[in-house]
């Protein structure tokens, strides 16, 4: 175990390497210079040149990347040139909106997708397993950025049953995290009824029928947890899909997270706090797939990892 998690930690150096690299110098051929969105185009130029000296932005761009790889390496993600705070501060101060919204659209997909899967399977062919089907292809079709304002129509404006924009109560969270886990409850009953199916279909499911064990404990005791693997597999792999699609969810509930910031980040040309945002992004979706190959041995005792 120790050693196949030492394996995974050096393969993932490469990996962090080329993402920041390429998140760098994309960053940097994006058009718009921060220092006139900073003071403006009517500013005096010698006040341009003296601020872009201080910011370290009349460097070349491989001496900038340089200083920008000796700072991580120390711990250092850079000061931001907006708001001249740290960056790893801004995103301290961010997560745990984003944490608390992954939690809630995760909370949807599993409590939307596990049950659905399973009476689909159950019930394969049949108009139930049909219907939930359908409502599944139609999550997976319909993108945040409609959902979203869509739910903000219906639920906000026209119901008046639930607040919108910003963080505060539970009540705040209930319409991003159904907007963000849509998508993921759909892709996970899928995957729970394919797998489901395929367990159903083993000897030793035969075996237990054949024994007179009820149907419900076959399916929840026996088949649904060998069924657990490729749930699991989906469940880490959409971590990132979480995240990525926070972004636009966090920017069209006014939630005050990692997406939000790096929005505000991308509109101010703040390059130090986009890239911070995203080196973080990507490492924890890094972190998140090795930590769920290791939940296979949990899931599956006759997984070993070598």
């Amino acid at each position: 175990m120790i050693g196949f998690i030492l394996r995974r930690l050096l393969l993932l150096c490469p990996v962090l390497l080329g993402v920041i690299t390429l998140v760098f110098f994309l960053i940097h051929l994006i058009p718009g210079d921060p220092v006139e969105l900073m003071l403006g185009d009517s500013a005096f130029s010698a006040d341009k040149d003296e601020l872009r000296e201080q910011l370290g932005l009349n460097k070349p761009v491989y001496e900038q990347y340089g200083r920008y790889l000796t700072g991580l390496f120390k711990g250092d993600l850079g000061i931001s040139i907006h708001s001249r705070e740290p960056v790893l501060e801004n995103i301290v101060e961010r997560l745990p909106a984003t944490l608390e919204l992954m939690a809630g659209a995760m909370f949807v997909a599993i409590g939307l997708a596990i049950p659905l899967g399973l009476i689909s399977a159950v019930k394969r062919g049949s108009w139930i397993d049909q219907l939930a089907m359908f409502f599944s292809l139609l999550g997976v079709s319909i993108p945040n950025f409609w959902l979203g304002p869509m739910l903000i129509l219906l639920f906000a404006i026209q119901l008046d049953w639930l607040p919108v924009n910003e963080r505060g109560s539970f009540l705040h969270l209930i319409l991003p995290a159904i907007t963000l886990g849509t998508a993921l409850a759909s892709i996970l009953s899928r995957i729970t009824r394919s797998s489901v199916i395929e367990t159903l279909g083993t000897d030793y499911i035969r075996t237990a029928l054949s024994k007179g064990i009820s149907e419900f404990q076959i399916v929840t005791r026996h088949a649904f947890r060998n069924a657990l693997i490729p749930v699991v597999t989906v469940i880490g792999l959409q971590v990132g899909v979480l995240l990525s699609g926070a972004i636009i969810t966090e920017y069209i509930f006014d939630w005050p997270g990692l997406g939000l910031l790096l929005i505000e980040g991308i509109q101010t040309r703040d390059y130090p706090l986009v890239q911070g945002c995203v080196i973080f992004i990507a490492t924890s979706y890094v972190f998140v797939n090795l930590l769920t190959d290791l939940s296979y041995a949990l899931v599956d005792p006759r997984v070993r990892l070598q």
